[in-house]
């Protein structure tokens, strides 16, 4: 095994340069200079976004312990509409970004998975996040407004927007690449709320089913656009730091409900409050 096929397969992903310092997968591959193979760039791009997805956040533990009262399960969905919302809008940024009539006839999919097909009878993720956010309680168009969320949430979903707009289309491509681990959190969350909760139904969480299927769809298809087009060093390490950049954002939406709403509970003007006696 290479010196470079050694570091990546360190669990961490990181190489220590200092205290408090360390590179992480993609300043190995600069450093290192040398082309991954597809198969490592795969293993480099999985173990380095495993290691930051946040399944490991302790907002997330929490909601899978059943720990999280409804009033902070009402949070968390008010507050992730944001994100789910822009999703189509960031799929279509991707779509302009390409000349190819065949990639924007595939990654249009998503698109469609997201906002529904009203000639078809297909309801879209978004719907059906508003129906989890209706089950809860919330008013939809409180919801809908997002101006009630988070101030971070709101910047952290304004960052991805920022990521595919101002970048390459590989690097656009490439931190959509969460999705490899999106089965993994569903796996994990929707058992253990049907559990745990019993305000809760399958009709409740009936977004996550179909991401089941659409997630390794997407994920297998950008894997292996990034692998293709990664031909260089640089490229490939900028694929991984795209990825790097999406894992942080969903993280840092995990930490201002975590502050917000479980610890130290500072609720930001404006966002949204429980009601009294919720």
């Amino acid at each position: 095994m290479s010196d470079v096929a050694k570091k990546l397969d360190e669990p961490s992903g990181a190489q220590a340069i200092g205290s408090g310092i360390a590179l992480n997968r993609a300043d190995i591959i600069r450093k290192e200079g040398r082309l991954l193979s597809p198969a490592e760039l795969t293993e480099a791009l999985r173990s380095a976004g495993f290691d930051r997805y946040h399944i490991h956040h302790p907002f997330h533990k929490m909601m899978n312990a059943g720990e999280l009262s409804k009033t902070q399960l009402r949070a968390w969905a008010l507050n992730r509409f944001c994100y789910q919302d822009a999703i189509p809008k960031k799929d279509a940024i991707i779509l302009a970004k390409s000349n190819d009539p065949e990639f924007r006839r595939k990654w249009i999919e998503r698109i469609v998975d997201h906002d529904g097909n009203d000639e078809k009878g297909l309801d879209g993720g978004i719907k059906r996040w508003l129906k989890l956010a209706e089950d809860l309680g919330l008013d939809l168009d409180m919801v809908r407004s997002r101006k009630y969320a988070l101030p971070a949430t709101r910047f952290a979903v304004g960052a991805y927007i920022d990521l595919v707009s101002n970048s390459s289309l590989l690097v656009a491509v490439a931190s959509s690449l969460t999705e490899l681990f999106s089965p993994i959190a569903i796996g994990e969350r929707v058992p253990a709320m049907l559990a745990r909760y019993d305000y809760i139904t399958e009709d409740t969480l009936s977004y996550f089913t179909p991401r089941l299927k659409q997630a390794p769809r997407d994920a297998d298809h950008a894997l292996d656009l990034v692998t293709t087009w990664a031909d260089t060093p640089e490229k490939q390490a900028d694929a991984v730091d795209a990825l790097l950049s999406k894992c942080d954002i969903l993280w840092a939406q995990l930490d201002a409900l975590y502050h917000a709403y479980v610890s130290p509970g500072l609720i930001p003007p404006g966002a949204f409050v429980p009601p009294e006696g919720d």
